[in-house]
């Protein structure tokens, strides 16, 4: 069974992602009187459905090479979608997923880009 089916790339997860790399925001990103926001070396993937959370660490700390500290997990039923069209009314579902945040420990980190 394949455990990890994609890298979560959107743009909150690379916001985490970034924040992890470089702690420091500039003074338009943040309030001068609110103190630096606490970083979390934190890497999002979308996972097999029947995976566990054991499973998971294994399988990011094979692939990745990297000690993982922390997995959470959301599973996201499939919604129903339905629309109104010339053809008649039309229902369908999305898909249904399981979304991993893996916390790395500190020192460690994941190029997604590395192998493009």
């Amino acid at each position: 069974m394949n455990i990890i089916v994609k890298p979560l790339i959107t743009e909150k997860m690379t916001r985490i992602t970034e924040a992890a790399a470089n702690p420091r925001l500039n003074r338009i990103q943040r309030d001068k009187n609110k103190p630096a926001p606490v970083v979390h070396n934190r890497y999002g993937f979308v996972v097999d459905r029947r995976a566990n959370k054991i499973e998971i660490r294994k399988a990011v700390e094979s692939f990745y090479n990297v000690k993982v500290l922390d997995v959470n997990t959301m599973n996201y039923a499939g919604k129903v979608k339905a629309r109104y069209t010339k053809a008649g009314y039309l229902v369908g579902r999305t898909n249904a997923f399981k979304k991993a945040i893996v916390t790395l420990a500190e020192g460690d980190a994941i190029d997604f880009y590395a192998n493009i």
